[in-house]
């Protein structure tokens, strides 16, 4: 069989696409043997050419009308189209007249996954794996198909027999990563990478893995060590200079990080992530200017990287170009109109405008998006009190309470905010709770309402619960 990858087999493939294609084009009949016509389809296949893929098939099978591989490779091409059912009827046939063909069990394994069947899947690639000699295909499959049923047990018990009989094979080594990650078994995976390094130790995917494995226990210090060791093994392995410089990142090494994400651009197409993690490094280091470039290179090569439009805009804030970075923000609210955080940042950036009834009404987006954290309703009921809306900042209080009631901060400001509206009784009884919950937090008070400092009632209170 031809091989496109290399050179001079490269030649006779394309003279060999020249010839079929030009046959299609003339509507002319052309003799190919039977493996020529497996070349054809296997390269449409993979660029994915199904205008030229379907009368390849068709070729073959009035060509070869006895050689079920091609009923097989038509019922994948219909399976690529959507035609599911027709492509089991075919697969159906062609079981009645071999029942061992492992590539036709494959075939209609892979089929019902594609229709979320996961243990009809599941039980034609075991079928295959009774019949098949290449049990390494096999093997993955199944293990894939029990990650999709989040059996991670199991995945893990058919991804390591595929593991065994080939430890070189990336696929299997990123679905057992995967598996451990979305297991949760972050001991268990450094302990398999672990061995594998020991094992193999000139294979730099157990290294690349054995990095990823420390850094989610964040053995980030050992993480660096080891994507080293997979970049001596490889010195172009680009994942692993990004992966080293992201442990850089979080150790806040930045100039090491922005220098090795930089490193990737040697071996690899620049790629939108990393000038965007190079601008996050350099906003980090405060240098605002190269932080605003990387994010404006991020966002040339990926215009939908919404994270990059609104980092550029929250660095213009830092700046106080506020009127410059409200147009990023707005553009990444056009990508990301549901994303609570991007709301919060415009809702900051319009009341520092002075904007505050459109800044109110993105707070309220903010809480109708369910943020996650607490700080919104203290932003909210400030800009509330500032607007006037006294009654309001108390409601807002109120219900922040209800939704994070063990947060001493919310009963310290529903306390500042009561004084400010009269309600001296209700504000000392939100203190005693803000007290009981943290007492050392007293102080934010004092920053919300300063009169209260001289304040003897308050005072007393406050020393009550002094420890």
């Amino acid at each position: 069989m031809l091989e496109p990858t290399d050179n001079h087999n490269d030649d006779e493939l394309k003279e060999l696409l020249a010839r079929f294609e030009d046959m299609v084009r003339k509507d002319t009949f052309v003799f190919f043997d039977a493996d020529d016509f497996d070349i054809l389809i296997e390269h449409y296949f993979q660029t994915q050419n199904a205008e030229m893929l379907k009368p390849a098939i068709e070729g073959a099978r009035v060509q070869y009308p006895s050689n079920p591989s091609f009923r097989i490779s038509e019922a994948q091409f219909l399976a690529s189209q959507q035609k599911l059912n027709e492509a089991l009827s075919i697969l159906d046939e062609l079981e009645t007249l071999n029942p061992d063909d492992s590539d036709l069990f494959m075939t209609r394994g892979y089929i019902y996954s594609q229709m979320g069947e996961s243990d009809k899947a599941i039980e034609n690639f075991k079928q295959a794996l009774r019949v098949s000699e290449n049990k390494e295909d096999v093997y993955t499959s199944l293990g894939s198909e029990f990650i999709n049923q989040n059996d991670f047990e199991n995945a893990l018990i058919y991804l390591k027999k595929g593991f065994e009989l080939n430890p070189e094979n990336e696929m299997i080594i990123a679905e057992i990563a995967i598996c451990h990650e979305l297991s949760g078994k972050k001991e268990e995976a450094l302990e398999f990478f672990t061995s594998f390094t020991d094992n193999h130790p000139f294979n730099k995917w157990a290294w690349f893995n054995l990095g990823i494995s420390f850094s989610r226990l964040s053995l980030h210090e050992k993480a660096l060590d080891a994507y080293d060791y997979a970049i001596t093994i490889d010195p172009t392995f680009s994942s692993a200079y990004f992966n080293k410089g992201n442990a850089y990142a979080i150790l806040s090494r930045f100039q090491e990080a922005i220098a090795v994400y930089r490193e990737t651009f040697s071996y690899e197409d620049p790629d939108p992530s990393t000038y965007y993690y190079i601008g996050e490094c350099y906003e980090n280091l405060e240098d605002y200017s190269n932080a605003i470039s990387n994010y404006n290179r991020a966002v040339k090569l990926d215009p939908n990287l919404a994270d990059a439009w609104i980092s550029i805009g929250i660095v213009l804030e830092k700046q106080n170009r506020l009127t410059e970075g409200i147009h990023y923000v707005k553009k990444a609210l056009e990508l990301q109109p549901e994303n609570p955080d991007f709301w919060y940042v415009f809702a900051e950036i319009q009341e520092k405008l002075g904007f505050k009834e459109e800044a109110l009404g993105a707070y309220q987006k903010v809480i109708e998006l369910n943020y996650a954290d607490y700080d919104v309703w203290l932003d909210y009921a400030a800009c509330l009190m500032e607007a006037g809306y006294l009654e309001d900042a108390l409601h807002a209080m109120s219900e922040g309470i209800k939704h994070f009631p063990e947060v001493a901060d919310l009963h310290y400001r529903m306390s500042a905010v009561l004084i400010e509206c009269g309600k001296r009784q209700e504000a000392i009884t939100y203190l005693q709770n803000a007290l009981v919950l943290d007492y050392e937090k007293h102080t934010e008070l004092f920053e919300y309402a300063p009169e209260l400092k001289t304040d003897r009632s308050f005072l007393e209170v406050i020393n009550t619960y002094r420890k």
